[in-house]
């Protein structure tokens, strides 16, 4: 018999009597209970594991002493296999289930074990060799430790063998990926933070774009995607991206993504300051508000996770404003808005066909038919903003479930830019409290918010400084304002908040790569309570 061909059998699971198929043409194993002789139809009660969970499957010593007390009684000498696979649980956590199944006949069950392997053999998309980076000092110091006891012997059961880094110093990720010979791997772990992922990103980028000879201080350079995916192990104080892109930070979830070679591809922003590449951004670009907080919270690392509390107070009193300019180029190629209430999912409609119709712009303009920046029309807005953000992501995390962003979507080739104006500090405190319930957080007259593929940023009071940048924007918008009257405000300039680093440059130039890189997930899945296995 083939793996290709269909399987079923009368076997015993736990002291039930089951009825058991394989269809490999759906790629399906599913047994349901069977107390009478035939296997019957599947009922209600069906369980099923699609072969693309399976961690691994193993056989069983039936001899010892848990089956010897009469369990299999009915079995002068039972056969047994195991089936590690994932079950899913409430708040899309999946946890690793075992399911052994057992028959009289020696040959039945090994012809079992036999087209299950050949099957998962089959999966191409698995890893089987990793370079695990973790950091011993992030969030709660607990890095290596959730390594050793919950993803190792994980790894080890799925046959995916690692060579491991506790890295001793920041930027050691970045700085290994430059030197190594990445094509021993199948990807690339980070057990930490957002800032650890952050340093596997900029080392995996840079990386890739040396070797295929791309100026990454080019603002307008076509970067080339990583062939390696990233895989996060949450052990950070938020996991902000780990959180929007499966739904949970629990670290057995995204170590079994890892193993069963799940495959997502994510947006990357790349940000300059007069040519140069300042820093990737994944999830938030905030100015005002945000860069506020994470400046002033960089001074108290004394105080551990509770200095993000008590900046934003501070910030949040303080209710600066700045005065600026934003310039974007609208992301017409999307077929999804900020406010149409659908969020990124697995296997997002929104995302393939933007990334479709992006490519046949990019076609267009490759072949000389239309320059599709000169086409669109750039537009401009400028005034006082207590806070502008740019969200490749919903930025959700356990204290905001729905982020900052609700309907942004993770590989659409496009950033949500979101500005908020001067306004009262009571209106700004309705604003933020919006990002923990399910109102429409952008149902303000002082919030404006697009979606972008590229956006600029010139600071009132930088205009010396950026007078390159400035007439550049004079040249391409024309006159875009009058003369507004100097801020009230004591501070003239705030810092950029990039995924939780502190950019100095205030006026900044921003473009959105589509699906840049890849992660070992594979979005976030509508939230249902599976039967049991």
């Amino acid at each position: 018999m083939g793996a290709a061909e269909p399987l079923r059998s009368v076997l015993w699971v736990k002291r039930q009597r089951c009825a058991v198929s394989l269809d490999p043409a759906r790629a399906l194993l599913r047994w349901w209970r069977c107390p009478g002789p035939g296997a019957g139809a599947p009922g209600a009660d069906a369980c099923c594991v699609p072969i693309s969970e399976i961690i691994t499957v193993e056989e069983t010593d039936t001899h010892g002493k848990r089956y010897s007390s009469g369990k299999w009684q009915k079995m002068e000498k039972p056969f047994a296999f195991t089936v590690h696979c994932v079950k899913r649980a409430r708040r899309r956590r999946w946890k690793w289930a075992q399911v052994t199944f057992c028959c009289a006949e020696e040959p039945l069950c090994h012809l079992w074990l036999r087209v299950l392997q050949e099957l998962l053999g089959a999966l191409t998309s698995r890893p089987k060799h990793l370079l695990v980076f973790i950091n011993p000092f992030g969030g709660k110091g607990q890095g290596k430790r959730i390594y050793e006891r919950k993803v190792a012997p994980l790894f080890t059961l799925a046959s995916v063998t690692t060579e491991v880094i506790v890295t001793e110093h920041a930027n050691q990720a970045k700085e290994t990926l430059y030197e190594i010979n990445t094509d021993r791997y199948d990807g690339i772990v980070c057990v930490g933070g957002d800032g650890m992922f952050s340093e596997v990103l900029h080392g995996l980028i840079g990386r890739t774009q040396r070797d295929a000879g791309v100026d990454q201080n080019q603002p307008r350079a076509a970067l080339v995607p990583s062939p390696l995916r990233i895989g996060i192990i949450p052990a950070g104080s938020t996991d902000c991206v780990c959180f929007s892109t499966v739904g949970t930070n629990d670290v057995e979830t995204s170590a079994l993504h890892i193993i069963v070679g799940d495959s997502l591809s994510m947006d990357v922003s790349s940000v300059h300051h007069h040519g140069a590449l300042l820093r990737y951004s994944v999830s938030l670009l905030g100015y005002g508000f945000y860069g506020d907080i994470i400046k002033d919270s960089e001074k108290k690392r004394w105080m551990g996770l509770a200095r993000y509390d008590f900046s934003g107070l501070k910030t949040f009193l303080s209710h600066h404003c700045y005065e600026g300019t934003v310039s974007f180029l609208p992301a017409r190629h999307t077929v999804g808005s900020p406010r149409d209430r659908k969020p990124c999912r697995a296997g997002c409609f929104v995302c393939r066909q933007s990334r479709q119709q992006l490519e046949e712009e990019q076609k267009k303009s490759l072949y000389g038919l239309e320059n599709t920046e000169e086409v669109e029309e750039w537009k401009v807005v400028c005034g006082k903003f207590l806070a502008i953000n740019a969200t490749n992501m919903s930025c959700a995390c356990p204290r905001t479930p729905r982020g900052l962003s609700p309907a942004a979507h993770l590989g659409d080739g496009s950033s949500d830019l979101i500005l908020i104006r001067k306004c009262s500090r009571f209106n700004f405190l309705r604003f933020l409290v919006r990002h923990t319930n399910q109102c429409d957080q952008f149902d303000f007259a002082f919030v404006e918010v697009y979606r972008v593929k590229k956006f600029q940023f010139l600071s009132k009071h930088m205009e010396d400084e950026d007078s390159d940048l400035k007439e550049r924007g004079k040249a391409r918008f024309g006159p875009v304002c009058s003369d507004s009257p100097p801020c009230c405000c004591p501070v003239s300039n705030s810092s950029w908040n990039c995924d939780g680093e502190v950019l100095s440059s205030s006026s900044i130039e921003v473009r959105v790569h589509c699906q840049l890189v890849r992660l070992f997930a594979r979005g976030i899945e509508e939230d249902t309570k599976e039967p049991d296995h």
